[in-house]
């Protein structure tokens, strides 16, 4: 191969770069909004010509997708109350969901042909579902391959030992070419308890949190609101009763509430709630899901919400004063990430452990909103800088390749 195979960013020979994002999402939004942020960024800069997202998300088909990025919906599948799995479609067993998937992900890859993969938080994908293509691009040495890493995943003693269980350190030592921590260093270390090598963890780049923006302009109410979301919803019943509760028993209370309840909040609990939100007289306004929720974020006057990866991206990018109510299982995830940034003075954690979760707690919560300092006033600004980290390395690895192959 000639000195032509490198011509203008973004291109390898006539053909422009290609990725492809894996994201599990087996739960919530997380993933996928995650995979669409770097797909945006890696396009809109012209480091790859196209990308693919590889989702397992049931909701990918009502989001928007930028110009060069599209998505394969892979068949879905859902976590039980005791961690165990089945598939989303009845008619299959979950051994058929995965074959189809680990079909569906070999088949992509190997007609897309992409020049960088990056595999969201699962070494070895859902079940094992990745091993087989990562040995293939491993072996053929054409594809960057990276491991992308939220900046909190569990406590490190129960990490250590899923990882075990799912070969994933073995895979990660073999299969990836860097490890990116979308977080920075200062922060947390999710690798914190793991067995790395020691040429694993030079691997490894903290990128910083992901900065987010404005990507499909919505109406806002014109009033003065605060937001109320769980994200996806699934887990989010008990914040959205407890913001509820304290509408309900403080007429006072302000200002108006608009809540997201997310795309996962089951069907029975969402009419229950509506009835309580319309006895509440326009002081709480509600809708179901809305995937422009970016725009909500950037007009709200505070925010209350769990402690997911995007949501905290959003109210940092923002810079939007926030109450955090994390979850607490099955993972201490949002607790972990909720304590360390309410230490660093970015948020304030509605803690069940040292506040409960009380009505008077969420009460004080929403009054003491708007005397809290924004994000920025303690630096938040420098720990947003992870897509263009990511862009920068995404450049020098698939540039760096290519000098490589000329020689």
């Amino acid at each position: 191969m000639g000195s032509s195979a490198l011509t203008t960013r973004g291109q390898v020979g006539q053909r422009p770069r290609r990725a492809v994002l894996y994201s599990h999402d087996t739960f919530g939004l997380g993933h996928l909004r995650r995979s669409r942020a770097l797909a945006s960024a890696l396009t809109q800069s012209g480091t790859v010509g196209s990308a693919i997202i590889l989702t397992g998300s049931p909701v990918a088909g009502r989001f928007t997708f930028p110009a060069g990025v599209d998505h394969v919906r892979l068949p879905g599948v859902k976590k039980l109350a005791d961690g165990t799995y089945i598939s989303q479609n009845s008619g299959m067993d979950l051994e058929t969901t995965t074959s189809l998937r680990e079909g569906l992900i070999n088949s992509t890859i190997a007609h897309y042909e992409p020049d960088l993969l990056i595999v969201d938080k699962e070494p070895t994908g859902f079940r094992g579902e990745m091993l087989p293509i990562l040995e293939k691009l491993n072996a053929a040495g054409r594809t960057q391959i990276i491991l992308g890493l939220r900046d909190v995943l569990d406590k490190p003693e129960v990490l250590a030992n899923e990882w075990d269980r799912k070969g994933a350190i073995e895979a990660t030592e073999r299969f990836y070419n860097e490890l990116w921590v979308y977080g920075p260093k200062s922060v947390y270390d999710p690798t914190k308890g793991l067995p790395l090598s020691q040429s694993a963890r030079d691997r490894i780049v903290w990128t910083g949190y992901l900065r987010r923006a404005i990507i499909d302009p919505a109406d806002v109410p014109d009033r003065p609101y605060i937001l109320v979301t769980p994200g996806g919803g699934g887990d989010g019943e008990a914040m959205v009763d407890l913001v509820l509760k304290a509408y309900e028993q403080d007429p006072t209370l302000g200002p108006q509430a608009v809540l997201v309840y997310g795309p996962f909040l089951s069907g029975d609990t969402r009419d229950a709630f509506e009835t309580r939100v319309a006895a509440l007289d326009g002081r709480v306004t509600a809708t179901g899901f809305d995937s422009r929720i970016e725009a909500l974020f950037a007009g709200a006057q505070g925010v209350i919400c769990m402690g997911g990866y995007n949501t905290f991206c959003e109210v940092l990018s923002f810079d939007q004063r926030a109450v955090i109510v994390p979850r607490t299982k099955p993972r201490l995830e949002q607790w972990i990430r909720a304590n360390r940034a309410e230490e660093l003075g970015l948020v304030r954690n509605l803690d069940e452990f040292r506040d409960g979760l009380t009505t008077e707690s969420m009460i004080a919560a929403i009054r003491g909103l708007p005397h809290q300092q924004r994000p920025s006033q303690a630096g938040a600004d420098g720990l947003l800088d992870g897509l263009d980290v990511v862009i920068e390395r995404a450049q020098r690895l698939m540039g760096a390749q290519l000098s490589d192959a000329a020689e």
